[in-house]
């Protein structure tokens, strides 16, 4: 998992030891977030108690719309700069670089303003219960308060990896973790904070990787680093990264409407313990979604340099193995969920009713797994090549095609048990989808 040599060795390399070299660290990266996630969630459960669970879950529209933007930016400069490389474009690499920095500045200020000036009413329209809002209130203050800081980790986290640098971008994800994991029992336990601890754990921890990230951009020696006259947007360059950094964008916004119908449905149909089962139920789902999003990291730079040079060969063997790979992590996902529900439940919380209802969804969500990985890998291949318009209606199709309609009809008929089901129908549908647009995509290149 060493950084490769050079940048140009994206396109003449191994194709399996580059998807290595660059989604090993991604997913060791990724894999460590979301345990830490996880964890956090196993201190907030039996910390604070099973509502704080559910209040937590009222956030997730919220942390989803921010990294929207987020996203938006870090995917869009990251797979820019890639593309720039394979052209041997280093200025306009360079360039990028500035821009992202500017844009994830402007974008992290006003989400931040705007989100704390209507906090009550968007966790309200969200699913917020008069017995969840305090805990959504407490933990989103300080979650927005450093929404610029997050913004600007992890949009030059994103740079330094598809810059030739993938195993510093592992080790500033491991950083947060560590700090985080040290910080949140000190702040939740120690010092009675309760669930704004888990949140301050979170901020500190990513400035103190954000200071890594700008240390290693004011570095001369690397190839794409700050220097005077990059920081000035230019229409061309910002055009590109939003065009780009749309696919991602519209994943995230979509995720923030499902997990809005969702909670709502859920509070309706199952009360706030409900909202809570599906806090620990997307906890570990996103486990196994990130280590996928870590392989699409992998390859992001390898198929942008290779597209960029014209070598397709080098292109569609990288989404080959990605695809492999990714099935495999969703088939395991898929077992887990499927034979040991209850006692993942148990980990997070003591509370029976919880414990059964994370139980019941969990067994029904991750029914179409296996082919999930094909699904979320062919979006990510599109966006990698710059083909912005395919990414993001393979982006929407899931969710904004798909499952906003099941969630609207599914409750009403099933109750509960509908919320769970339309998450595995649309997962269907849309690989579908996907497979007729790889299919079209490769029949035209040869």
């Amino acid at each position: 998992m060493a950084d490769v040599k050079s940048p140009t060795e994206l396109g003449t390399g191994n194709i399996k030891k580059l998807l290595i070299a660059y989604s090993g660290p991604a997913i060791v990266a990724m894999m460590a977030s979301s345990l830490y996630n996880i964890i956090d969630r196993i201190f907030i459960g039996q910390g604070v108690g099973a509502m704080a669970i559910s209040g937590l879950a009222i956030t997730f529209p919220l942390m989803n719309l921010a990294a929207a933007f987020g996203a938006m930016i870090g995917a869009g400069g990251a797979t820019l700069v890639s593309i720039k490389m394979g052209q041997k474009d280093s200025e306009s690499a360079n360039k990028v670089l500035g821009n992202v920095l500017m844009l994830n500045l402007i974008l992290g200020t006003a989400f931040m303003i705007f989100g704390l000036v209507f906090i009550d009413d968007i966790l309200s329209i969200f699913g917020a219960s008069e017995n969840t809002l305090p805990y959504a209130r407490d933990f989103m203050q300080i979650i927005l308060l450093g929404n610029v800081v997050t913004h600007l980790y992890l949009g030059l986290n994103s740079i330094m990896r598809s810059s030739g640098y993938p195993r510093k971008a592992m080790y500033t994800t491991l950083l947060t973790v560590l700090v985080n994991l040290i910080l949140a029992p000190i702040f939740i336990f120690g010092f009675g904070w309760g669930i704004r601890g888990a949140a301050t754990a979170t901020v500190f921890a990513q400035i103190v990787a954000l200071i890594f990230v700008l240390v290693h951009f004011a570095n001369k020696e690397n190839f794409i680093h700050f220097k005077p006259g990059i920081y000035k947007l230019e229409k061309r360059i910002v055009s590109g990264i939003l065009a780009i950094g749309m696919g991602p964008f519209v994943m995230h916004a979509c995720s923030c409407l499902v997990v809005i119908l969702i909670n709502n449905a859920l509070t309706r149909y199952g009360g706030d313990l409900a909202v809570g089962a599906y806090g620990i139920i997307n906890g570990i789902v996103m486990l196994f979604v990130m280590l996928v999003l870590g392989l699409n990291q992998g390859m992001q730079p390898i198929a942008g340099y290779n597209f960029g040079a014209q070598q397709i060969d080098r292109v569609y063997e990288v989404l080959r193995l990605t695809i492999i790979y990714a099935t495999v992590v969703m088939t395991i996902a898929f077992l887990l969920g499927e034979l040991i529900p209850k006692q993942i439940a148990m980990l997070f919380t003591k509370d029976e009713e919880l414990i059964r209802l994370s139980t019941n969804g969990m067994r029904i969500v991750v029914a179409a797994f296996p082919i999930v990985g094909f699904q979320m890998v062919v979006a990510n291949f599109f966006q990698s090549i710059g083909k912005a318009s395919r990414s993001v209606f393979l982006s929407a199709t899931r969710q904004l095609i798909f499952l906003i309609p099941l969630l609207l009809i599914l409750p009403g008929m099933f109750g509960t048990n509908g919320v769970w089901i339309s998450m595995p129908v649309s997962d269907f549908l849309s690989t579908l989808i996907a497979v007729g647009l790889l299919y079209n995509e490769i029949k035209r290149k040869k």
